[in-house]
């Protein structure tokens, strides 16, 4: 139900018996979000004009066209949101992405916006088991980037202590995260695997510490069994992986001992665009993923390519009868971005699928890949810190498991750079 640009939102975790349950509840929220969005928002009532509204089925949402980030970027030079509904004075929070492919995506918010996050975020904390005034540790410096500011306000509504940690140094956080005894770990898989590296370096064990789980996000690695398998043994405790974006919101959580997302249905309409042919993707077929948001009335999006690769797996009747979960699962979590994807020798590679290759030889610390262009062709080199300075090996199971010879050289420690936030670790020369 909307009143005023705000959707009631139950303080309850939502429990769904059944996919028919989940999709009723789906459709009511998303016509509802149409009826209150479209008369007020000049960017969908424009795109969407001549669209049948309400709809019968999520079947007839296929009808409508899709949204594209160079859509929702639009004009740099202009401080607002492009898909904004309502007027000036209902915003109250401003965020941007950091723009490192390319120009900064604005974000503004609602105050009934922010209540839909921190309502998603709930029910993140809650598959992290957390605990009244338990300490969450935020490893992030904050920045204009909403993630890690939803992270620390959805700790403190869902009753945990939230410690912040921007502006310090990694050795810096490393002794507040003890003084603390944090309990909840939140950072990048990239960045919490090196504050584990620090601390070692620094004489401290981190598998002593008080932390019991690592909330990650941010980046692919969070379902990869190699980076999951090296984060739990560093930090003797469960990995959890999460999913959002600023233009979306968080949309996907994992289960503490599994790999994979869970994309949170009653808040997110997903649709599944088959990467080899444009059409519906197939259970467990590689596919780009696409979502609507269901509850975020300021900036909503409808039919957002995020980019992301996935493998969807929708539960059977069966298994839902026996307790699993109706919601879709991506086997996997984020395998991938569509624009990351490289062909070399006609084979299509994701840096995802490199690194966790990579990740599986506890002696290697660090890696990057760099892209040349050899005529018509990708071609992959990749350096290594290692610490047995031996890549023949990781280069044969880099041949074993992607049937493509790469070249790889070992370079002395501390030579790649190491990131708090999203990682790059891909150099494109290429033209």
């Amino acid at each position: 139900m909307w009143h005023n640009g705000e959707m009631a939102l139950s303080s309850e975790k939502e429990d769904f018996c059944s996919r028919q349950q989940l999709e009723v509840t789906k459709l009511q929220r998303l016509n509802a979000m149409l009826a209150e969005v479209l008369p007020a928002n000049k960017f969908y009532r424009e795109k969407l004009s001549g669209q049948k509204t309400p709809l019968q089925s999520l079947d007839e949402l296929s009808d409508f066209p899709w949204t594209t980030k160079s859509e929702l970027v639009g004009n740099v030079d202009v401080v607002s949101a492009q898909n904004r509904t309502w007027s000036d004075e209902h915003y109250v929070r401003f965020h941007q992405t950091s723009g490192t492919s390319g120009r900064p995506l604005q974000i503004w918010d609602t105050q009934a916006d922010w209540k839909w996050w921190m309502t998603c975020w709930e029910f993140i904390y809650s598959r992290a088991c957390l605990q009244p005034g338990e300490p969450v540790f935020i490893a992030a410096s904050f920045g204009p980037y909403i993630g890690f500011w939803s992270a620390f306000e959805g700790a403190v509504v869902s009753g945990g202590r939230a410690i912040p940690s921007g502006g310090l140094s990694s050795i810096a956080r490393l002794e507040l995260l003890q003084k603390t005894e944090a309990k909840v770990l939140v950072a990048t898989p990239t960045y919490a695997l090196h504050l584990a590296e620090v601390a070692k370096e620094q004489g401290y064990d981190p598998s002593t510490s008080a932390i019991r789980c690592i909330i990650v996000a941010g980046e692919p690695g969070g379902s990869l069994d190699s980076v999951r398998h090296r984060l739990a043994s560093a930090w003797g405790a469960d990995v959890l992986d999460h999913a959002g974006a600023t233009e979306i919101g968080p949309w996907g959580v994992g289960w503490p001992h599994h790999s994979g997302l869970e994309v949170l249905e009653e808040w997110f309409h997903p649709e599944f665009r088959a990467i080899a042919a444009d059409r519906a993707a197939r259970q467990g077929e590689m596919a780009e993923l696409v979502l609507t948001t269901l509850g975020r009335s300021g900036c909503p999006v409808i039919r957002y390519r995020t980019g992301d690769v996935v493998k969807p797996i929708w539960p059977t009747q069966q298994e839902i009868a026996e307790g699993r979960s109706p919601r879709v699962w991506l086997q996997g979590g984020i395998l991938g971005r569509i624009d990351d994807m490289l062909v070399v020798r006609g084979v299509n590679i994701f840096p995802s699928a490199v690194e966790n290759i990579i990740k599986s030889f506890p002696e290697v610390v660090e890696h990057r890949l760099t892209v040349d262009r050899r005529g018509n062709l990708d071609m992959l080199s990749i350096e290594i810190e290692d610490q047995l300075a031996s890549p023949a090996r990781v280069a044969q199971e880099l041949h074993v498991r992607l049937g493509l010879r790469i070249e790889v050289k070992v370079v002395p420690a501390g030579a790649l750079p190491r990131f708090e936030g999203k990682a790059r670790r891909v150099v494109d020369n290429r033209e």
